[in-house]
């Protein structure tokens, strides 16, 4: 009788603690604390990216980068954006301009050694059909591509793309870098609808939004 009193007392001691740990972890305002995230808004400066009209893919990439910038310090990260304002990052007076851009920001990425990075592009195509935000990756670090399903996850969810994560390898960028991530392609530009919305601060924050509860489930399951 004694020892099965005291199963009783062990097991409703451990459904208590599960409990609370379970309620501390729910309650978490900085579930992303000290982990260090690379948001890398491409083009910039006389590099507009892809361009309709006055609508420049270099604006709406740093847009949904600052917004997401503010998201994840309010949940504790150490975030860290290639650039902050219209500019590329290429050398001074360099001859060959876009790869000493590229090239400056693997620098930075690799010497920085995040947790995770993600450059933040606009797609564009021959057709104005095509849309969705869409997730590249490669094979160069074993986990992007865990990375890029589950943003991708989150797309369809949220955003209701009906793109899939794409394995690349001819993007000189994605090539060079070590630490873990992915270029995430938040739209077509080439789609009349999708480029409307995307010059929208309300959709942006939906798409900052969307990478963020990614980011957090992948925190969760410990895949960053």
């Amino acid at each position: 009788m004694k020892q099965f009193i005291l199963i009783c007392i062990i097991g409703i001691t451990m459904l208590i603690l599960a409990i609370a740990i379970a309620v501390n972890a729910s309650s978490n305002p900085f579930p992303l604390l000290g982990k260090m995230i690379i948001i890398d808004p491409g083009h910039g400066g006389k590099d507009p990216g892809a361009v309709v009209g006055d609508i420049k893919e270099k604006d709406i990439n740093l847009a949904v980068s600052l917004i997401l910038e503010e998201k994840l310090l309010n949940l504790g990260a150490i975030v860290y954006l290639t650039r902050s304002k219209d500019y590329d990052l290429a050398t001074p007076g360099a001859h060959h301009r876009k790869r000493s851009d590229i090239l400056s920001r693997v620098r930075v990425i690799n010497n920085a050694n995040p947790d995770l990075y993600l450059s933040i592009h606009v797609n564009a195509y021959n057709s104005n059909r095509w849309y969705g935000a869409n997730v590249y990756f490669d094979d160069v670090n074993p986990k992007n591509e865990l990375i890029a399903k589950t943003f991708q996850e989150g797309f369809k969810k949220d955003l209701k793309s009906p793109r899939s994560a794409m394995r690349v390898s001819h993007l000189l960028m994605q090539r060079l870098i070590k630490p873990p991530g992915v270029l995430i392609e938040v739209g077509f530009i080439s789609n009349p609808h999708e480029r409307n919305q995307m010059t929208k601060k309300s959709y942006q924050t939906k798409l900052a939004n969307s990478i963020t509860n990614s980011i957090l489930r992948l925190n969760q399951e410990k895949s960053i």
